[in-house]
């Protein structure tokens, strides 16, 4: 659904109130990514772009996501966990059970306090099919980076259009956006307006040599580029399930 923009800046304030201690910053070996955690029936998920997993180096513990205040210090490095990341390179994501998050903030003294994106709230294929070909509403949470090196929470309005049997955000967007969660609202029925988790943005794609500048691959900046979204009912398929 294409939501008139003062029903898209309130659907944003919602989402930052509902939502946005689900995300955490990634920091790595590379360009820095967003992760964010997933209510599910097979248990809790963080999940984010296979490429920051990839880099993963430590999470950020930003303050508002523990507790008791000042016990769990700034970052979480990922090598103190005993296991890595569900890794699926044809998705394009990776998915970590935080069994082992909430058991090292035990042994450290403190406990998380997130909002996980609620399973129940991931698109479907009907949903994807009612889409159409026309641009839709679609909303990132995500957690940017500033001049001083630090994660403010983003939101960014933008749109979605189908491409193929993928899903596409139609605008470049900043560093450390990339593994944020995608949202968007659909209709049903009764005409009621409900929010859906469109699925993980993935990094930008590249243009054909041929389309870039003095031969230069493309990194979508130049003429407002895209990101494709790993849709969240393939993710969920695709979650380990112990």
């Amino acid at each position: 659904m294409l939501l008139e923009p003062d029903a898209e800046d309130e659907v944003a304030y919602e989402l930052c109130q509902l939502l946005g201690r689900a995300i955490l910053p990634v920091d790595t070996a590379g360009d820095p990514g967003t992760a964010f955690f997933l209510g599910h029936p097979a248990g809790e998920f963080l999940l984010t772009a296979d490429v920051v997993a990839g880099q993963a180096q430590r999470l950020g513990l930003r303050s508002s996501v523990t507790e008791p205040a000042g016990v769990a210090g700034a970052s979480l490095p990922l090598a103190d966990l005993p296991a890595g990341w569900n890794r699926d390179a044809r998705l394009g994501v990776a998915a970590l059970p935080t069994g082992e998050l909430h058991g090292y903030a035990a042994g450290q003294g403190w406990r998380w306090r997130v909002q996980p994106v609620p399973a129940a709230v991931a698109v479907t294929a009907d949903d994807l099919d009612a889409l159409g070909a026309g641009p839709v509403t679609a909303i990132v949470l995500a957690l940017g980076v500033g001049g001083d090196g630090s994660r403010p929470l983003e939101v960014a309005v933008e749109r979605a259009v189908r491409d193929g049997d993928r899903l596409r955000i139609t605008a470049a967007l900043p560093a450390g956006y990339v593994g944020a969660p995608v949202f968007g609202v659909r209709s049903d029925a009764a005409g009621e307006v409900g929010l859906r988790c469109l699925g993980v943005l993935l990094p930008a794609d590249e243009a054909p040599a041929d389309d870039a500048p003095n031969g230069e691959a493309y990194s979508g900046e130049a003429s407002g580029g895209g990101h494709p979204v790993a849709t969240l009912d393939r993710v969920l398929a695709a979650l380990p399930t112990s």
